[in-house]
């Protein structure tokens, strides 16, 4: 019987949730497995992955075939970097001291990459926000100059109307004047 390490499908439509399974090759994809190893959020962000990493390894050793979503989420976690690390204890090339210590090296580097990342999300967040406000504080200071505008010609036009009649009355003094000035120079 050839086991396979793979995702069964879970959740409702549109918002997928997997399972980690290991199953008879010849199994239906949502069928009867062998035992659960874990499970997978693909919609949170960051993904959610969490899984039973001494039981996935062992899997892992004894030979299960992995489908290659399972296979990238067994990598992004460590079960396949920490095989590979113990292929060569046996080989003699490292100890498990070793192993031990180079897998939590790993993992700490992971995990730093992970906060950075988190990090990074928060801060663009925070930054979307801040632009969005900033947009909406000009469109409504636009609108209110719009509005103001929309409602200042009325009052506008009647000042309008009395500088008009005011600078008429003044071209009609003006004129009365020159024509009194050129009435008595012509006098003269």
């Amino acid at each position: 019987m050839a086991t396979r390490i793979r995702l069964q499908r879970h959740g409702k439509k549109g918002k997928p949730f997997f399972h980690l399974v290991a199953a008879d090759s010849r199994a239906k994809r949502d069928g009867k497995f062998i035992e659960k190893l874990g499970t997978y959020n693909p919609t949170a962000n960051p993904a959610v992955i969490d899984i039973n990493f001494e039981r996935t390894l062992s899997w892992v050793q004894t030979g299960a075939e992995m489908s290659d979503t399972a296979k990238a989420i067994l990598s992004y976690k460590g079960v396949l970097f920490k095989n590979h690390l113990i292929k060569g204890v046996t080989k003699g090339a490292l100890t498990m001291e070793q192993v031990e210590e180079k897998f939590n090296a790993w993992l700490a580097a992971k995990e730093a990459k992970i906060e950075g990342k988190k990090d990074g999300l928060v801060k663009n967040a925070e930054q979307e926000r801040v632009a969005r406000l900033k947009a909406e504080e000009a469109v409504n200071a636009a609108k209110a100059a719009e509005l103001a505008a929309k409602n200042a010609p009325v009052v506008e036009e009647v000042v309008e109307e009395e500088v008009v009649a005011e600078e008429a009355a003044e071209e009609t003094t003006e004129e009365t004047a020159n024509e009194e000035a050129q009435e008595e120079g012509a006098a003269e």
